[in-house]
């Protein structure tokens, strides 16, 4: 709902009335993460977007009923050779979205939710998609001191389950995850196929990562350019004012004059392990001090530009201040993949394909190459669940 914030927001503000389609699971080659949603108000206006054009008519009426008559319910899509004509999707994936109708006022979970959602300040919004009648809908709104909503008009009888909901979404919000919850009644994990269970969708709205580039050359603000593109919050850095400065960098949030590694220092407290460091000083004196720290650092991924003597020389110097094998085998350096580029641009989608590689674990091969899934976080994912013995399979609606 992040990227609807502002309208839903608007809507609520004028109590209009609203459905919210969110994507709560995905399998196979779905075209969208969960998270993904299209909100449609009551005079039939859509925005956003659940499947990028596959079920979205059918999705639109889904909303417009849900708003007709005030449930929420659960919807699974999938692709079916039976009848070519079904609303399905064409890429062969699995989709459940979750229809969620929204009067203002009317729920305390929401209306804080998509306050919070709004303003930017982080929030975990948990919703029960599918358990015992009474509770599906119901929505709390957790932040990381306190909390707004309820599962029931009288807590005391789902007090367990709520307060193990509250800190399950609190746990993920910290790391800003977004997923499924099964819980017993009575608060304790559970697997998905007990019966008597609660299954909570759980959606962490966190500020954008942060991609930090070292060194105002030119081919910083290509990466820059591609990094804002990518949803990143791009801060450019470089010692020597006369090439740090806003003019040189309109598309970068911060522009900040600081040698590189003091500026790294300042900022622990705001780098975490979405965090994307890309060093493109190219010069001994600021690479070395910065990579020595950055290299130790929980964060997502490290690249440095290069030549791949200048990478050999620069190994050469971490080892020489202490670093081991281990730290310096987290450096991506000469950065990005091998695409052949020349100019700034090219050169700065390579550094945005590597970067996209190494969060998603892709094979950098291409697609044409394989027969494998498009999508590889999703594949782990679902590896993982069959070994845990958890087999996706349908919910009820």
């Amino acid at each position: 709902m992040q990227d609807i914030a502002e309208q839903l927001q608007a809507w609520h503000t004028s109590g209009r009335s609203f459905a919210v389609a969110t994507v709560v699971g995905v399998s196979g080659s779905a075209p969208r993460d969960p998270g993904a949603a299209l909100a449609v108000d009551a005079a039939g206006e859509a925005i956003g977007s659940v499947s990028g054009g596959c079920v979205e008519g059918a999705v639109y009426e889904l909303c417009q009923a849900a708003i007709e008559s005030g449930e929420p319910v659960l919807e699974r899509f999938g692709y079916s050779d039976e009848d070519a004509f079904a609303v399905g999707l064409t890429c062969g994936g699995i989709l459940d979205v979750f229809v969620q109708p929204v009067v203002p006022g009317a729920d305390a979970g929401l209306d804080a939710g998509i306050a919070y959602i709004a303003s930017g300040t982080p929030v975990a919004l948990a919703r029960v998609i599918a358990g015992p009648g009474g509770l599906v809908g119901a929505t709390v709104a957790v932040t990381a001191d306190t909390h707004h909503g309820a599962l029931s008009p009288a807590p005391s009888t789902v007090g367990a389950l709520e307060r193990a909901i509250v800190a399950e979404a609190r746990a993920m919000l910290d790391a800003g995850r977004t997923g499924r919850v099964v819980l017993g009644l009575d608060g304790r994990p559970c697997d998905e196929h007990e019966q008597g269970t609660v299954t909570c969708f759980v959606e962490s709205y966190v500020p954008a990562p942060r991609m930090i580039v070292f060194g105002a050359i030119d081919f910083a603000a290509a990466v820059v350019r591609i990094g804002k593109f990518l949803g990143y919050h791009v801060t450019v850095c470089d010692a020597r004012p006369v090439f740090a400065t806003a003019r040189r960098f309109p598309d970068a949030d911060e522009v900040v004059v600081d040698w590189p590694h003091r500026y790294l220092d300042s900022q622990l407290d705001r780098i975490d392990g979405r965090t994307v460091l890309c060093v493109l000083t190219h010069d001994a004196k600021f690479d070395i001090p910065l990579l020595e720290r950055a290299l130790r650092l929980p964060v997502g991924y490290v690249g440095a530009m290069g030549s791949r003597r200048t990478h050999r020389d620069r190994n050469a110097r971490l080892r020489e201040v202490g670093l081991t094998d281990a730290e310096i085998a987290r450096l991506r350096s000469p950065i990005g993949l091998d695409l052949g580029s020349r100019t700034p641009e090219e050169t700065a989608v390579s550094v945005a394909a590597e970067i996209i590689a190494h969060r998603r674990g892709g094979s950098c091969l291409p697609l044409s190459a394989g027969d494998g899934p498009i999508h590889h976080d999703v594949a782990r994912a679902e590896d993982a669940a069959v070994q845990d013995g958890d087999t996706p399979r349908p919910h009820a609606a």
